[in-house]
């Protein structure tokens, strides 16, 4: 159980009560959770939007990256909802369960050498420059900037996540994934 309500069931303000009433139905945990904050709550769900909509990077790919951030730093609830959502973008479950399992044997070379990366990333703060080379190498320039934006953003809100103990709920269940947009 969220050890701080979540806004809509106690804003502390009117701005709060503002970003409960604009996010979209159903809502999810996260959101709600986000709409405390309220001037970095909007700001915050856009570079989401936009990772989960408009990046460049492939979605099985960019699916792959969040699950290894989810594991990376134990954030349960980011690896149901992206668990799910891999699964709709087309990722094979022995994919899926290489990342959880930390063997990467299951997947090729250019997906194996992002999910390190997203784990030095935020493992050590800084992965191995030879890595760093590979990744650019085999995604571009846009590819490795894309796959760090990613670890250091849902790192980000993995701390939030665990920080308040957020309640699972799924995007999925709520009926509010739209696969298309995903892909």
């Amino acid at each position: 159980m969220a050890i701080i309500p979540y806004a809509h069931e106690d804003p502390q303000d009117d701005r709060a009560a503002a970003v409960v009433e604009r996010l979209p139905e159903p809502r999810i945990n996260l959101f709600t959770m986000l709409a405390n904050a309220p001037a970095l709550a909007g700001p915050a769900l856009r570079l989401g939007e936009a990772i989960l909509t408009r990046s460049d990077l492939p979605a099985p790919l960019r699916e792959l990256a969040i699950l290894q951030s989810a594991r990376t730093t134990g954030t349960e609830y980011e690896w149901v909802q992206h668990e799910a959502i891999a699964r709709l973008v087309g990722v094979a479950d022995e994919k899926i369960a290489a990342v959880r399992d930390g063997d990467l044997a299951a997947l090729d070379a250019g997906e194996a050498a992002a999910v390190r990366l997203v784990d030095g990333c935020i493992g050590t703060g800084t992965p191995d420059e030879d890595l760093v080379r590979e990744v650019a190498g085999t995604h571009g320039r846009n590819g490795l900037i894309e796959l760090l934006l990613v670890a250091g953003y849902y790192a980000m809100l993995g701390g939030v996540m665990r920080a308040v103990r957020i309640d699972v709920d799924s995007v999925v269940e709520k009926g509010m994934i739209d696969a298309d947009r995903l892909r």
